[in-house]
């Protein structure tokens, strides 16, 4: 039998909160065994400092409530930083609104969808993994592939919760891995199999990412924005962002949207889904 500690937190963030938005976000990329959307709220698996966990996060219209349910107490803090990390809780909506919403082309997104966030990452490793996955694939195509490589590769968990049965693959677990049984291009694996390697050994940053053979820079710019919490990255070659533009008509142009670029993509993300 497992100890395990229950704490509830609740973590602030400046109104408006457009927290449904990031749990719609999350919802599509949901990888199965590692994270589910029960009822308005996120949960999913986690490894910490001490020992492993189990995130809960409720968006509300202030913040998010959290329900931490972990290993070891001392992991609390960081936990909680996770889930400020992945819900873009530190952000101040009004700077990003001033400046997109004085945007003719952008102008009706920032009002239909006030208080607009980046979704974050609880694992810099596990956001670029899934960014590799994601290449020319389709959200759930990609879901489908991460899923296959948790049920390989991941640690199952002693005692599973729900469906919450898997942790996320550990660097040296995929570092390890046959690049042939991973399900798409032989390049592809290789690139995700060099980032496993460099992060097993704690050399895994943003210059080594765009070295490596068949990560290019929507990949990194992706990673940055996500993951790295870079609030003016932008994606012209993006698929998604060139749809929006093309549907919004007018003449973009993305140097105004400076320094928010990130929010001005996530803007555009959100207006194919209505």
């Amino acid at each position: 039998m497992h100890i395990r500690h229950a704490i509830a937190v609740h973590l602030q963030t400046a109104e408006p909160f457009d927290g449904e938005g990031v749990l719609e976000f999350l919802a599509a990329r949901a990888i199965p065994g590692v994270e589910e959307i029960v009822n308005g709220t996120y949960r999913r698996t986690v490894q910490l400092e001490r020992g492993a966990g189990v995130i809960e996060a409720t968006p509300r219209s202030d913040g998010v409530r959290c329900e931490l349910t972990l290993g070891h107490p001392g992991d609390a803090d960081d936990a909680a930083q996770r889930v400020v990390h992945l819900f873009d809780l530190n952000t101040d909506p009004h700077a990003v609104a001033a400046v997109l919403g004085a945007d003719p082309l952008l102008a009706p997104l920032v009002a239909r969808h006030p208080g607009l966030r980046v979704p974050g990452a609880v694992d810099g490793f596990e956001l670029v993994v899934r960014a590799i996955v994601g290449q020319q694939v389709s959200v759930a195509g990609a879901r489908t592939v991460l899923g296959r490589i948790v049920a390989e590769h991941g640690e199952p968990l002693a005692d599973p919760d729900g469906k919450l049965t898997f942790h996320f693959p550990a660097p040296a677990a995929l570092a390890a891995a046959d690049p042939s049984s991973f399900p798409f291009p032989r390049t592809r694996a290789r690139a995700l199999i060099a980032v496993a390697g460099l992060a097993a050994e704690g050399e895994l940053w943003l210059d080594s990412l765009t070295a490596i053979p068949g990560i290019g820079p929507w990949t990194a710019s992706y990673v940055a924005m996500r993951a790295l919490r870079d609030p003016d990255v932008f994606l012209p070659g993006d698929v998604g962002v060139r749809n929006a533009l093309t549907r919004l008509g007018g003449t973009p142009d993305p140097e105004r949207w400076r320094p928010w670029r990130s929010y001005a993509v996530m803007q555009l993300w959100r207006s194919l889904g209505g």
